[in-house]
């Protein structure tokens, strides 16, 4: 029986496609405590100015923000704690080689439930210069007008 909010997007850092370029993606797990599982289902999470990180063949998920949840009381946790991410010892290893090259990092785009368990969807990007960001908003623009052009000419046809 699926669950009604399965396989819904509750946190999305939209900046990422901004500030990165995304080579590849990686689902992963998240290690949560108490409630705050719950309020990730609630919505109640931010991840724009989060970051992951390999230390110790582990990848940790960096400042990441769940709000406490209402109904918890004293067993709310720290809401920007480190969090742990759950993927393969072969997948690690495999990004410890391409993380660490120069201008590469780990950048959570997704917060979503699969299967009653809380994913990240975490990119491995390159970081955009400044002329590159510019770039793709020329790019954005131009594809919008395109878009707005053959809509008109489409409702005219009618």
């Amino acid at each position: 029986m699926a669950k009604k909010n399965d396989n819904r997007i509750l946190a999305q850092n939209r900046k990422a496609n901004h500030e990165f370029f995304i080579e590849e993606t990686y689902e992963a797990g998240i290690v949560l405590k108490g409630t705050e599982i719950k309020s990730i289902r609630a919505g109640q999470m931010n991840i724009k100015e989060s970051f992951a990180r390999i230390e110790d063949g582990e990848i940790l998920l960096y400042q990441a923000h769940i709000n406490p949840y209402e109904q918890g009381n004293r067993h709310n946790h720290d809401p920007v704690r480190t969090r742990k991410l759950l993927l393969h010892k072969q997948q690690i290893k495999k990004l410890t080689g391409k993380s660490q090259q120069q201008g590469y990092a780990l950048v959570p785009l997704k917060v979503y439930i699969k299967n009653g368990f809380a994913k990240v969807l975490l990119g491995l990007g390159k970081g955009k210069k400044h002329y590159d960001k510019r770039d793709s908003l020329k790019k954005k623009d131009a594809k919008r007008q395109m878009d707005k052009a053959i809509g008109q000419r489409m409702k005219g046809m009618e």
